[in-house]
């Protein structure tokens, strides 16, 4: 038996736990955006006080950071693991997994600029500075949404390959022991 046998179950469960802390921030910062109503205008000027929805995406933000980048080590150290490269007949399993990690880090890369652009324009927007020449921007309606959705698109098609990897040696050793017994 391997010595590591709970290592890949805790850590799934810890990126599920990111993962879920990271969507559940995209949703409070869906709702605590900065509205029109917020909005001051004088004539030529703009002011937007500082939304809550700051730091919700700033937590959503380095939860899923930190996820990614544990799933993707974790993906690496399976991948690239002495025993399955010995014990496999193909070469199948680094394309697919590749695959699926080009997805993964794709809709990390969009999440990440929804995310950041957002949480930037819900800062403070000094009344002649705005966000960006000096104009005053609010985040659509919607966006912290889409990001919960890429949230959830990038972790679980990290935690795919490592609850395939979960499985795979269930199976085996399941396998393993009903020879056993029976010889």
């Amino acid at each position: 038996m391997e010595n590591h046998q709970f290592i890949y179950p805790i850590f799934i469960s810890f990126i599920t736990a990111l993962a879920l802390v990271s969507i559940s921030l995209c949703i409070a910062a869906e709702f605590k955006k900065t509205k029109k109503e917020d909005l001051r205008f004088d004539g030529k000027l703009c002011y937007l006080p500082k939304s809550v929805a700051f730091e919700l995406g700033i937590g959503a933000l380095i939860c899923l950071i930190m996820g990614q980048v544990i799933g993707n080590l974790l993906i690496c150290r399976n991948v690239f693991s002495r025993d399955d490269q010995n014990n496999s007949k193909t070469n199948k399993k680094p394309i697919i997994t590749g695959i699926i990690c080009f997805i993964s880090w794709l809709s990390f890369v969009m999440a990440i600029i929804l995310i950041g652009t957002s949480i930037s324009m819900s800062k403070t927007q000094p009344l002649g500075e705005g966000w960006l020449d000096g104009e005053c921007y609010i985040v659509n309606n919607g966006v912290y949404i889409i990001s919960a959705i890429l949230v959830f698109i990038t972790l679980s098609t990290t935690l795919g390959p490592l609850i395939f990897k979960i499985r795979k040696k269930d199976q085996v050793q399941t396998s393993w022991q009903n020879t056993s017994t029976t010889s």
